[in-house]
């Protein structure tokens, strides 16, 4: 009886994996089709004023290579505001020299942080009452950008109709640490969201956005409430994002690789506590949704690598379908790292993302409900 048992649940289990491999695998071509399709080159290089927005804190190392990249535009109309959000080194005297350099960039110096905020919803938050641009661009105080990254956004904002957009930039991954860490940020649009949904559906369930480079109309940031809605969030994007569409509003994720990059996190403690800080509050901190999540991530998306080695070993009758699995999975990552221009072959560690992915949600999880907090740029939050 208890082999008949078990032969069931292997024929359940080794089947809904193929179900769920193939799944993942069209999502992901979906998906980037979506962003290819539906993204488009820059061709509009005059027209309404665009604020580009830079909070930074202790960039010393960053933002002279941000700012510069920003300075010779092809999109004529546009201002750069810099915040230097209660820096501890020396982001303050960098940002005085370069807004004493060139009249068209304006520094700002942040006020102290209030307990009801975090501090990149809150510098955010100070740069826009300074703006006069009717479109807002919040971007990352370590990303480099290419001439064309401005008229990139104002084109697809209007035609796309869009009235705020995001998406994935450039990754410049120089450490294995990185390598296993910063690709999980593709898991959105490779294995959770699809983004077509996302153009039928007022749900922000289907909306994703990437805090190192959005644009939003102004019109727009003043309906949701402006940052005050996403205050006390470490992931700001995405609930940024949601609240566009709970308004009404549109939102696009598109693929930016080309205009803009940055090499997000230098090593992989960087990286954990970059992205992992995240991962709780992108599931609303409830302890269910993550202990469901490890559990499917184990059963479904990281097992099936060791078990191939097991049916292999052991001559099982499942191995033909063990081993679809692990191409199909093998293949999602491939495409994805191909979409990105990454190297092709890190697609092959894709059971390392998922393990890592494993340790960094408990990690997270841990750090939150223990009132420990995460420690970023010299500030704890939680």
């Amino acid at each position: 009886m208890s082999n008949e048992l078990a032969g069931i649940l292997n024929t359940y289990y080794y089947n809904i994996l193929i179900i769920i491999a193939s799944y993942f695998f069209i999502l992901s071509l979906a998906n980037h089709f979506e962003m290819w399709r539906f993204t488009h080159c820059p061709e509009i290089f005059d027209g309404p004023l665009v604020s580009v927005l830079i909070p930074a804190r202790n960039e010393e190392h960053n933002i002279e290579k941000c700012i510069n990249s920003l300075k010779n535009q092809l999109y004529k109309n546009y201002e750069i505001l810099v915040l230097n959000d209660n820096s501890t080194d020396n982001t303050g005297k960098i940002l005085e020299r370069i807004a004493a350099e060139d009249s068209r960039i304006r520094v700002f110096n942040g006020k102290p942080l209030p307990d009801d905020w975090f501090g990149k919803p809150y510098a955010m938050d100070q740069l826009a009452a300074h703006a006069k641009g009717g479109i807002l661009i919040f971007t990352d105080a370590d990303t480099i950008h290419t001439p064309s990254s401005i008229s990139w956004a104002v084109t697809n904002i209007t035609l796309l109709k869009a009235d705020m957009i995001s998406g994935y930039i450039g990754q410049i991954l120089l450490s294995f640490g990185e390598i296993i860490t910063v690709p999980l940020m593709f898991f959105l649009t490779g294995f959770i969201i699809p983004l077509f949904i996302n153009r039928f559906t007022k749900s922000g369930l289907f909306s994703a956005a990437i805090g190192q480079f959005v644009a939003i109309r102004r019109d727009v940031f003043n309906a949701i409430g402006k940052c005050e809605t996403f205050k006390k969030k470490t992931s700001e994007d995405v609930y940024m994002a949601r609240m566009v569409k709970k308004k009404g509003y549109s939102t696009r994720f598109l693929n930016i690789s080309e205009h803009i990059y940055c090499r997000m996190y230098k090593g992989y403690r960087s990286a954990l506590e970059g992205i992992g800080k995240n991962i709780f509050d992108f599931l609303g901190k409830n302890t269910l949704i993550i202990f469901l999540m490890a559990v499917a991530v184990v059963f479904f998306l990281f097992l099936p690598m060791p078990l191939l080695v097991i049916c292999i070993i052991n001559n099982s009758p499942w191995t033909l379908h063990i081993l679809l699995v692990n191409i199909l999975y093998t293949l999602t990552w491939l495409f994805m790292f191909l979409g990105q221009r990454l190297n092709w072959w890190y697609g092959f560690l894709w059971p390392l993302f998922f393990l890592n992915l494993l340790y960094m949600a408990a990690w997270s999880w841990f750090r939150t409900i223990s009132g420990r907090g995460f420690l970023w740029k010299d500030r704890k939050v939680s």
